[in-house]
This record gives C-alpha cells, sequence and structure tokens, in this order.
C-alpha cells in the first residue's frame, strides 16, 4: 500500500521527533522530510513534492503562515495542516485566508493528527471541533457568506510579511539582504515602503505590529532591544 507522504515543519526538534514517532505509528503515512523553519518547508516541498505539509506557524527566518501561501503559490495541489498552539480567531483567519485545509490545536493525539492527514489526502478539510465550530458560525453570520473577513485591514504582500518578520526578530538589513537573496539597497527600498505603508517609521513599531498581527510571536521579541538600530 503506498504510503501518504508528509513533509513535518517544525522548529522545536523535540516536539519534531515526537510527532513523527505518532504520525508514522500506523504505517500508511511516511515522513518524507523534516523542516526548521518555514523558509526549510518551502525549499523542502519543491524537493520532495509532499502530498501533505505539517507545518506549525510560528517560527523563525519566514513564518509557517507565509510558507504556507508561498507553497500553495507553487504547488496548489499540496494540501496543508497547521499544527499550532494557538485557537484564536486572528490566526484562523489568517491559515484560512492562505489556503490551509486544516487546523490542529497542538494538545491533539497523535491518532487526531493522523487522521487530519487522511482526511486531507481524500481531498476533505479538518478542523480542531472548537475551531470548525467557530468558522461555521462566522460563516453563517457572513451576508456574503464567507465569513471570517476583517474590513479596513492593512493587507501585506508575501513578500512584506517576510520582511516584517525579518525586521521584527533583529536582523540587520545585511543580513535580511542574505536571506532574501537581494542587495541591501533593495532591503532599504523595501523597509521604507513598509513603513510608509503602515504608518509605522521605527523598528518598535514594527515590532508590535508584527506581534499583533500574528506574524511573530511576543516570545521571539523578548531578548530584542526596544532601541535596536534600523540599518
Amino acid at each position: 500500500m503506498k504510503r501518504i507522504a508528509v513533509l513535518l515543519v517544525e522548529d522545536h526538534t523535540i516536539v519534531r521527533q515526537g510527532l513523527r514517532l505518532l504520525i508514522e505509528a500506523d504505517g500508511d503515512i511516511e515522513i518524507v522530510g523534516e523542516a526548521k523553519t518555514g523558509r526549510e518547508a518551502v525549499q523542502m516541498t519543491a524537493e520532495l513534492r509532499p502530498e501533505i505539509v505539517v507545518m506549525d506557524i510560528a517560527m523563525p527566518l519566514l513564518n509557517g503562515l507565509q510558507a504556507t501561501r508561498q507553497i500553495l503559490k507553487s504547488f496548489p495541489e499540496t494540501k496543508v495542516l497547521i499544527l499550532s498552539a494557538h485557537s484564536d480567531p486572528e490566526y484562523v483567519e489568517q491559515v484560512v485566508k492562505a489556503g490551509a485545509k486544516g487546523y490542529l490545536i497542538k494538545q491533539s493525539s497523535g491518532e487526531v493528527v493522523a487522521k487530519a492527514i487522511r482526511e486531507l489526502q481524500k481531498g476533505k478539510t479538518f478542523f480542531t471541533p472548537s475551531i470548525a465550530k467557530r468558522l461555521h458560525e462566522e460563516y453563517q453570520k457572513s451576508p456574503d457568506g464567507v465569513g471570517l473577513q476583517k474590513k479596513g485591514d492593512t493587507e501585506l504582500t508575501s513578500r512584506e510579511a517576510e520582511l516584517l518578520q525579518l525586521i521584527a526578530e533583529g536582523h540587520v538589513n545585511k543580513q535580511i539582504a542574505s536571506e532574501l537573496g537581494i542587495s541591501i539597497k533593495t532591503v532599504e527600498k523595501h523597509r521604507q515602503h513598509l513603513m510608509e505603508k503602515l504608518n509605522i517609521h521605527d523598528i518598535a513599531g514594527l515590532t508590535r505590529f508584527a506581534i499583533a498581527s500574528g506574524i511573530i510571536e511576543s516570545s521571539v521579541q523578548s531578548t530584542i532591544a526596544q532601541d535596536a538600530p534600523s540599518k
């Protein structure tokens, strides 16, 4: 029997190893690769072409949300299952918009994660019950049937969100240029455009916006000074 090919994306090694053991327990699912960052997830999806990507949201360099968008843009046949510690509406909303087909909280058992993988492989969706209920309620309340839409939010492009995450994580322009494969001058141009778009003109403000938007977790910033240099 052909096993379901899964890419596992989680930045904590112990969690990732434990998930692998749980997911592969029944024998019909194979972990074909493991990634520690969203950027690795995008690269490994291109190399391995897994059927399912099990994705954490909060990761360095490129978070799971942006990685999901990039993966589905290039490989729309791939199914993404989000496995996160967060269950608040803001995270769920962003995941649904990004195109993920499932969302589980990390308290879920290995059996539930495996079941979700199988359901996604069949072309179905799978959400933690409390989240599925909320999605249904929001859909019912929405006059146009779309649900979970917030009016007036500033929409960032995938590149803008990626840049914002790197800035908020404390990377300087030279590091950002290296990570994104662009020139320092281009980074400076993108940074200026981002600040103008958000009407935020300091690193501390960008960091707060990134945290509030779910682009990074507040814990990521615990060691970064409020007056971090902009260059």
